[in-house]
Parts: C-alpha cells; structure tokens; sequence
C-alpha cells in the first residue's frame, strides 16, 4: 500500500513538472495596462524571447527614446503605440546584427505621462495618470465629487483651449455631449461660487453661495438670513463696486418691497445687503418696556425710589 502511495505522489510530480512554465513575456504581460500612446517618463517592460540579457523595464528618457543593452543608439518611444514600439525594437536588433529573427514583447508598467488635474470646489484635489477610457465625469469622482461651495461652472483646459461645461448640465441633465473623454494633459478646475453677504438687523447675518445669477435678489438674501428682526429699518442699502472697484451705495425700499409695493432688486455676486436699526421704533419699544416694567412693580407693591 505505502508503495502505491509513494509511485503516486511521483507520477503527480512528474507531471507538474512536465507542464510549461510561463514564460517571463507572458509573467510581465499579465499585469501590461491599455495600449495608449507612450510619453516621456512612461515605464515600460521589454522581453525578448531567448535574450534575457535585454529582457527588462525601462522608462522613457527626455529624448523620447529608450536605451537596452547592446543596441548602440536609442529606440524611439514617444509617440508610438507598445505594438509600434515592438516593432522598431526588432528592426533595431536585426539591423545592429544583435540577434537574426528576434520576438519582441512591450507592455506598459505605469504611464507618467498623462496627468490630469482636477482643483478647485472639490472634496479631494487630485492629480492622477489617464489610462483607459476616462471621462469628465471620472475625473470628478476621483476627486469626490463637488463641494457645497462650487459654482455653476466646469472649466476644462486641454490643448490650449478653455472649455466651459455647465455643472447642470452634466450632472443633472446627464447630457452626454459635456461628458468629455479625457486623454491626458488635462486641468479641470472647478471655481467656488459667488457670495452675497447680509448684514444689520437679520436673524442670521451671513455669506450665502450664488449659483444662478439669475435668482438671487433682496427678498431670497432676506429668506436665507432667515427673516427681518423686529427692528429693521424701512430702508436698506446694497454695497456694490463697479467696474473701477469703486464702492457704491444703493439705497433700497425695504419696507415696499417685503410689503409688495415695489418691485424686488436683483443681487449681483460680491454684493453687500445692510439693513440697519430703526432707532426710532427701538427707542419707542425701550420706553414701552420700561413702563410696564414700573407698572408691574408697581402693582406688586415693590417700588424703590433713588435719589
């Protein structure tokens, strides 16, 4: 029995052994990344069959080119797509008389050369490789999505040229065509969105995020700071610079426009709402409050006379 045993474990052996081992081309091309254009900095694994004195990783140099042992001149790499690069790396070795029919092999390790860059009012700035299909809407979620603060636009520099998308439309409406593939090279910056800022006799002073410029108007800033206080002035007053950045002062009909007899006023980005103290109405409801404090003494018998 413990004969049978031993002959079996042999046999399991023998034939381990006697199935074909992968072989180091196929061991570095399991892990090779989507065939794009190389660039400057790329890394990429070189195998060729029965030379492992040329097998290896090498990164694209400055120039362009990469440089293996026993070739005299560098093979140019950027530019050129892994299949390319195989190809010109053969004709390098058969015309240098290095090897006569040789088996070239090329995949990407990392791509350097492709960095998008996404900042602004975004959860997580990121700087990241474009490998593979990515879209704008990709980038933005490596970034973790928008914050609170983003305004109504995406700006998309690439090849020189500025591209507007509107965050509505990309995210709301879903609307493909906004939905730019990405390439590498890219910077997506995301500008915070214009504030209006509430001061004076509010329930709750503060700056409030203008997203559509066309909504945004004293009756909306008096909503947002959560209501007038009881001793609001009738008139109010929008601080504004002009196209020199001179300051200036707007009176409004505060009082008109909540009772709705006249029209709201619209609000620009970087406005400044004050609305400030009815003196008059404050120094009324002060004496009202000191005389029915006296009464209430009064009545209660507690009265104390100073001199």
């Amino acid at each position: 029995m413990l004969h049978k045993v031993v002959l079996t474990v042999i046999a399991a052996a023998a034939l381990l052994m006697a199935q074909p081992r992968p072989s180091l081309m196929e061991e570095v091309g399991r892990a090779n990344l989507p065939s794009q254009k190389l660039g400057i900095n790329d890394l990429v694994a070189v195998s060729v069959y029965d030379a492992p004195e040329l097998t290896r990783t090498v990164r694209v140099e400055p120039d362009g080119t990469i440089h293996l042992p026993l070739l005299k001149r560098g093979v140019v790499a950027q530019g050129t797509l892994p299949g390319q690069l195989e190809g010109s790396i053969a004709e390098a070795l058969k015309n240098e008389q290095i090897l006569i029919e040789p088996i070239v092999k090329v995949t990407v390790v990392e791509y350097h050369s492709r960095p998008i860059a996404v900042m602004g009012a975004v959860h997580k700035p990121v700087t990241f490789q474009s490998v593979g299909a990515v879209t704008l809407l990709d980038a933005l979620a490596r970034a973790e999505g928008l914050t609170n603060d983003a305004g109504i636009e995406i700006l998309v520099t690439r090849n020189g040229e500025l591209h507007r998308v509107p965050v509505k439309q990309l995210l709301k409406d879903a609307d493909p065509a906004v939905n730019f593939a990405l390439h590498g090279g890219e910077e997506i910056r995301i500008p915070e969105a214009g504030k209006i800022f509430v001061v004076g006799n509010v329930k709750k002073p503060g700056s409030f995020s203008v997203r559509d410029p066309a909504d945004n108007s004293v009756l909306k800033a008096v909503a947002l700071s959560e209501g007038l206080t009881s001793f609001a002035a009738k008139q109010a007053y929008v601080y504004r610079r002009d196209a020199n950045g001179v300051k200036q002062e707007i009176p409004i009909e505060l009082e008109k426009i909540m009772a709705r007899k006249a029209p709201d006023i619209a609000l620009e980005a970087d406005d400044l709402l004050y609305i400030p103290d009815n003196k008059g109405r404050r120094n009324a409801m002060t004496a009202i409050d000191r005389i029915s404090s006296f009464g209430a003494s009064t009545a209660s018998g507690l009265l104390i006379w100073r001199r």
